[in-house]
């Protein structure tokens, strides 16, 4: 499974670093991470997933043991430890001929991306009256169905992650007044 991105992804192919990243608090703490130039502090992700500072930390750890997050220089006060992610994104490819722990992790990854997904989804429409019209009207649900040739959703893929690229919060550091985080959820899969 792959994400198109125009900068280099590490892949993870390693059913462990799969399955210690299948944890909701772990994937929104490297999402911000990776999002975050600076870095940011356990108490700083601890705001982000909802933890205590110690929960967090503890979550941190772990994706420090596995390279996923890394001890970043400090801000100036020694005594608080900044964190940061290693690389720029990841995509998750156990390979075309993985067995079947390998699978099964994927599987686990791929299905708590999908549920924060859901979850997020679920908020908006829970909240969609008290938005402002602006924001009501420019958000979007679309399911369509497309008939192409392998080498076509490639070239699809690719087109979509340039089109995408200059949004990316890591890619704006000083976005334009009025601009919020928004999620997007890119999945292209061929059916049966």
């Amino acid at each position: 499974m792959t994400e198109p991105h125009t900068e280099a992804r590490r892949t993870i192919s390693d059913p462990q670093v799969m399955r210690a990243l299948a944890h909701p608090a772990r994937i929104a703490i490297l999402e911000h991470l990776s999002t975050n130039e600076g870095g940011a502090t356990a108490t700083d992700c601890a705001e982000i997933v909802g933890l205590s500072p110690s929960a967090t930390s503890y979550h941190l750890r772990a994706l420090a043991k596995f390279g996923l997050v890394e001890v970043a220089p400090s801000r100036g006060d020694a005594r608080e430890r900044v964190w940061r992610a290693v690389g720029r994104g990841l995509m998750v490819d156990p390979g075309r001929d993985a067995g079947p722990e390998a699978r099964a992790a994927e599987q686990a990854l791929v299905e708590a991306y999908a549920v924060r997904e859901l979850d997020r989804t679920r908020d908006w429409l829970r909240r969609a009256g008290d938005e402002p019209t602006e924001w009501y009207e420019a958000a979007l649900f679309s399911d369509s169905t497309l008939v192409l040739t392998a080498e076509e959703l490639a070239e699809l893929n690719r087109a979509v992650a340039e089109l995408l690229d200059p949004y990316r919060k890591r890619n704006r550091p000083e976005p334009p007044a009025g601009a919020r985080a928004v999620a997007i959820h890119y999945k292209v899969v061929p059916l049966a």
